[in-house]
């Protein structure tokens, strides 16, 4: 299975180049779910990350493929600005998922 990177900016989109992951530099509604789309018809991708901003702006699309289909499996990166708390992330993942307040 391969990873796959749908970034905000550059700076993220090059620096998963370096570590070998392919990936796209949106910045538009559309242009987000139209990758989305494409890479869940591809079969041997099987890990997106995208970073926060981008998750926000199609959250309804993001937690649909995450509740309906068995992959990918869709992370939540930071961004370059370090804007992301990963702790809360994680932790309303488990409130939604769960129904549990840790």
């Amino acid at each position: 299975m391969r990873m796959f990177v749908i970034s905000d900016n550059n700076d993220t989109w090059v620096g998963m180049r370096l570590a070998g992951i392919e990936g796209v530099v949106v910045h538009e509604y559309d242009e987000v779910k139209e990758q989305l789309n494409r890479v869940c018809q591809i079969d041997d991708i099987g890990i997106v990350l995208m970073t926060k901003k981008l998750i926000t702006l199609c959250k309804e699309e993001v937690y649909d493929i995450k509740l309906n289909q068995k992959r990918p499996l869709i992370v939540e990166i930071p961004d370059r600005h370090g804007d992301s708390d990963i702790g809360d992330s994680i932790t309303s993942y488990i409130r939604e998922a769960v129904g549990i307040k840790i």
